[in-house]
């Protein structure tokens, strides 16, 4: 798990270099990270995943953490809701 933490960091950080004009910015994030990550996760989670499957899992890992205001840094909660551990 701490490996795909790992990764979603990193992606988190390129996003950011890559939306850096407006801050990191962007209302359609989960699809940039979708993409980036999309032959990357298969190796992490132990299955192939839909670019529209990642999307699903980062927005449901998103409001997952914002219901339950949960304090744990983002990448280690989204490896857990991802990783389904």
């Amino acid at each position: 798990m701490h490996e795909l933490a790992d990764l979603l960091e990193q992606t988190g950080e390129a996003h950011h270099q890559v939306f850096r004009a407006t801050d990191g910015f962007d209302p359609e994030w989960a699809l940039w990270y979708a993409e980036h990550l999309e032959d990357r996760l298969p190796t992490h989670v132990g299955r192939e995943l839909t670019r529209s499957e990642i999307v699903y899992l980062l927005w449901g890992a998103m409001k997952s953490q914002a219901e339950e205001e949960s304090l744990e840094p983002w990448p280690e909660y989204y490896a857990r809701f991802l990783g389904g551990n």
